[in-house]
């Protein structure tokens, strides 16, 4: 696992020993990346259930302008932090060792994000309470850019009630992107 690309183009980074997270593979990561590269310089960067941290760092090489990790293990965070360390971001974001609900509370009112990444363990349906209280958070302008990673088997049916559409949907082998914006 690395950067793919940016200020820190390759440089390795850790991942969490065992099976408590699915690291995004490199191929995805920058299949993903080029779906949004006109997004992200600039940008402020929200990385939910962020693992080893490798999607907003990838962002802040690639240009954003500052990235939030939110996670609740304690391996992960001290990943994420090991990470932030070794690619010398520190000065540019800051990581929230909590559950993603708690720390989207505590955010409120001192962040509103461009674009806002999850991906959280698949079919729990962490995604959807995530984007019910997302619908009415001052952390999402009216163009901010959502990003699901899911299993293939994940819908998304109730967007239209929270005041979201499924802007598009690129399908993997064994998982997805949904990119989710405001009605």
């Amino acid at each position: 696992m690395r950067i793919i690309a940016g200020t820190a183009r390759s440089l390795p980074l850790k991942a969490v020993e065992g099976m408590e997270t699915r690291p995004t593979t490199d191929r995805i990561k920058e299949t993903l990346f080029n779906m949004i590269q006109g997004e992200v310089p600039g940008s402020y960067f929200l990385d939910l259930f962020a693992g080893s941290g490798q999607i907003g760092l990838e962002a802040l090489s690639r240009g954003a302008r500052y990235a939030v990790f939110v996670d609740n293990g304690k391996k992960q965070v001290a990943c994420i932090e090991d990470n932030i360390r070794f690619t010398k971001f520190e000065k540019d974001c800051k990581v929230y060792p909590s559950d993603v609900l708690s720390a989207l509370r505590a955010m409120e009112r001192k962040y509103q994000f461009d674009i806002i990444f999850m991906d959280p363990p698949y079919n729990q349906e962490l995604e959807k309470e995530v984007l019910r209280y997302l619908a009415t958070s001052s952390l999402v302008k009216e163009d901010t850019t959502i990003i699901v990673e899911a299993s293939l088997e994940t819908t998304f049916d109730y967007l239209e009630e929270f005041g979201f559409t499924l802007h598009k949907i690129k399908t993997y082998k064994t998982n997805a992107h949904a990119f989710i914006r405001k009605q």
